[in-house]
């Protein structure tokens, strides 16, 4: 229940006065731990562990602990506290202010609770029907750290006529209306009920959030995110939490949500990056995505590591020093099919094929020698022989070749006797399709299959040689060492100092320190690193294969799924959750969906859903909260140029610009135009137009509609929307482009128009 009051100046600065003396106060005891932290840190990287590795890990540990924490106090300072509770519970009335994190006086007597703890809640839940003992749920308005503004829902009506309750515009509103500046910001302070629910839903199993455009998808599973690793921090803290976004730009506008909200250490990755040394370009042709979209991938990259394994065409004839031995045909298959059978990744298997290989040609070659000499005596040492010899090792390698993952996917895309072999149940067509170059970029759609590669032929034998050349590079160093202590032994004892320096201690001060990652990096640089949680945002472009390849990264199947299925616009998006997921988890997910759009105004949104609705696409339709100005839309005739063009959306630009002063306007067009859009509109508005991945700093942004996927902006300028549609081949792309901006949608386009879209 919100009604109200009259308000005079008076009453609104006794209570600002009263919460800004609150804020300073959280305000000094920040500002406390955080040179508390500082010194504790500095007093840590002093300390002196002599050659105690014990001493030095203990050392590490402490200024890891102290690096995380001061990390996460500064950055909580931007709005740290935003909200306060008046309640009564079985402990009598209480206040209590929310904010980033839980704040104590050195006394331990608490000053702010953290917006995660559970006493928190009912501050996002809290409603006049069902008050959770909430008498009062007041909204801190900061500017840096003062107290600008101040307003209250009132739940308890008996406090409606206390001079105490002020009212406002509403935080949420506010929130909605102010400008964007490029990057997501977070909101903790406006969260509401629905997307509370969401972000404190139990850890286990696949939780799906189905949402249409502006309903805070995104919002809600960074929150989720920060959430779970309050709530379940022992259990986080290692195996940590991983979000996977579409594109490196989406990152990019996402990546200061998390520490904002007191969390550092969560690994981000877009889906070309989740092999790591990796970073996938774009698979330009959609029929090729389409073909590496699916599981049957798996089968064709298990046959291609299986390509690796051969038998040659007849028995071979090899010489080893002054021996001559035969390579049967029998052999190599026999070999083979037990090292198969071992069950071990290719490069592993390697080794039991390697082994009987030589054995049986070492028992071979042996008696055949004992039958020539008369002497029945120890040959062994032909193993050895044998595995030196060129011709041999030659002839093993051309059987069983260690292979890379990076190696094995070029060339089956390469090699046409690779493709045909492997694609064996595709047409000639789909594998001309299919046949490049063996130095052409890795693409997104190869990520999953490099990583399905990876899991079939294990590590390369190669490491082992780097680790024993490594040990014994540390070996001869340890010698020197001891070399140069006794030269100075004589002078020691002349000073009369006892030998209390070791070889391994002067070689452990020599050798360069290794770089201690942290959890995060860890997990980002191993592929084999098993998370605690995982957070798919716009999950609806996922292929099959790339569900593959996150169910892997999360055995204990933890998930936070968020997209909304209208808005696919890959070449195998989702068409719905349960074709997604049933062949990872079944039916074992939740669905819940957010019904409320916060972005886009009413005016707007409506011009999407009819045109989704024109193509018959099944999309939902969340109510908005605002109305808004309709889309404006301008059609130009059909034989306008290129020039022409450019100049009428510089023109329209422009006037965006102007409309929403201060605000971010977004060029969205077809990706073959982007570039050159790009250069006429710097021409024009020079200083303001930005390019490359970090294009959203700038006031005016030229994007396709794959880039601008999850980002908002204040208006949009829609460019040639029939050609989007063919572009993605449907108008899921299309809809996606149309809901971005939260003010104001110019469409500019020659020629027709796709259904259902009509000039306002």
């Amino acid at each position: 229940m919100t009604e109200a009051t009259t308000q005079t100046p008076q009453m609104v600065q006794r209570q600002l006065d009263v919460e800004r003396e609150y804020v300073r106060i959280l305000y000094a005891r920040l500002d406390a731990l955080r040179q508390e932290k500082a010194e504790e840190l500095a007093r840590v990287r002093r300390t002196d562990t002599g050659s105690n590795h014990q001493s030095r890990s203990e050392r590490d540990a402490f200024a890891t602990h102290y690096e995380d924490r001061l990390a996460q106090l500064n950055s909580v300072d931007n709005r740290l506290v935003f909200g306060r509770l008046d309640a009564t519970d079985d402990d009598g009335a209480h206040t209590r202010y929310i904010g980033r994190i839980g704040l104590a006086t050195e006394d331990h007597q608490r000053l702010m609770v953290d917006w995660r703890a559970r006493e928190a809640a009912a501050f996002y839940q809290a409603t006049a029907r069902h008050p959770m003992g909430v008498r009062r749920r007041r909204h801190l308005i900061l500017d840096g750290r003062d107290v600008t503004a101040i307003e209250d829902d009132v739940l308890d009506p008996q406090m409606l006529g206390e001079d105490g309750v002020l009212q406002g515009e509403g935080a949420l509103l506010a929130a909605l209306n102010s400008k964007r500046t490029g990057r997501m910001t977070d909101i903790v302070s406006t969260i509401q009920a629905e997307q509370d629910r969401i972000i404190r839903a139990p850890l286990p199993g696949v939780h799906v959030v189905q949402g249409g455009p502006g309903t805070g998808k995104t919002a809600v599973a960074l929150h989720r995110a920060a959430y779970l690793l309050y709530e379940h921090r022992e259990r986080l803290r290692k195996s940590g939490v991983l979000i996977v976004g579409p594109s490196s730009s989406f990152l990019w506008y996402i990546d200061r949500v998390l520490p904002s909200l007191g969390e550092t250490g969560v690994v981000m990755s877009s889906l070309a990056d989740l092999y790591p040394g990796v970073h996938g370009v774009p698979e330009c042709n959609r029929e090729v995505a389409r073909i590496k979209a699916g599981l049957d991938m798996a089968d064709v990259i298990r046959q291609a590591v299986r390509d690796r394994q051969k038998v040659p065409a007849t028995d071979q004839k090899l010489r080893a020093d002054s021996y001559e031995v035969v390579l049967p045909r029998k052999l190599v298959r026999r070999a083979r099919d037990k090292a198969r059978a071992t069950g071990k990744p290719h490069n592993q298997a390697r080794a039991t094929f390697v082994k009987i290989v030589l054995r049986e040609l070492a028992d071979r070659l042996g008696q055949d020698l004992n039958k020539r000499s008369g002497n029945a005596i120890d040959r062994s040492y032909l193993v050895e022989d044998l595995r030196q010899a060129p011709e041999v090792r030659k002839a093993l390698n051309l059987c069983w070749l260690p292979v890379s993952p990076e190696t094995l996917v070029r060339q089956v895309f390469a090699k046409r006797h690779y493709l045909d072999s492997a694609f064996r149940t595709y047409t000639s067509a789909q594998r001309d399709l299919l046949a490049r170059a063996a130095d052409a970029p890795l693409t997104v759609s190869d990520v999953p299959l490099l990583d399905e590669a990876a899991e079939l032929l294990g590590d390369l034998e190669e490491a082992g040689v780097r680790f024993r050349t490594s040990e014994a590079e540390r070996a001869k160093a340890t010698e020197n060492a001891e070399k140069a202590l006794y030269n100075m032994h004589q002078s020691l004892e002349d000073v009369g100092v006892d030998g209390v320096v070791t070889a391994a201690d002067l070689t452990a001060f020599n050798e360069e320190s290794e770089y201690r990652m942290t959890a995060a990096e860890a997990a980002h640089a191993d592929r084999t690193w098993a998370y605690g949680h995982v957070v798919v945002d716009e999950a609806q472009e996922l292929t099959p294969m790339q569900w593959r390849v996150l169910m892997r990264r999360c055995p204990m199947k933890s998930f936070t799924v968020v997209g909304d299925i209208a808005q696919g616009g890959a070449a195998s998006a989702a068409t719905s959750w349960d074709a997604a997921l049933e062949p990872f988890v079944g039916d074992r997910f939740a669905l819940d969906e957010l019904t409320v759009n916060y972005r886009t105004p009413a005016a707007i949104a409506d011009a999407a859903v009819a045109v989704a609705r024109a193509a018959r696409l099944k999309i939902s339709t969340p109510k908005a909260v605002r109305d808004g100005q309709a889309p404006l839309l301008t059609q130009l005739p059909t034989n306008t140029d290129d020039a022409a063009l450019a100049a009428e959306v510089a023109d329209q630009t422009q006037a965006e610009v102007e409309a929403v002063a201060g605000g971010l306007v977004a060029v969205i067009a077809p990706e073959h135009r982007v570039a050159h859009l790009g250069e006429v509109l710097s021409g024009r508005l020079p200083g303001k137009v930005g390019a490359g991945m970090r294009r959203v700093e700038n006031s005016v942004v030229v994007l396709s509609t794959w880039e601008a996927k999850g980002l908002e902006f204040d208006s949009v300028v829609l460019v040639e929307p029939s050609e989007i549609v063919e572009e993605y081949d449907g108008v899921g792309s299309l809809y996606v482009a149309m809901t971005r901006p939260t003010q104001r949608l110019r469409i500019i386009g020659a020629g027709a128009m796709p259904a259902g879209l009509t000039a306002s």
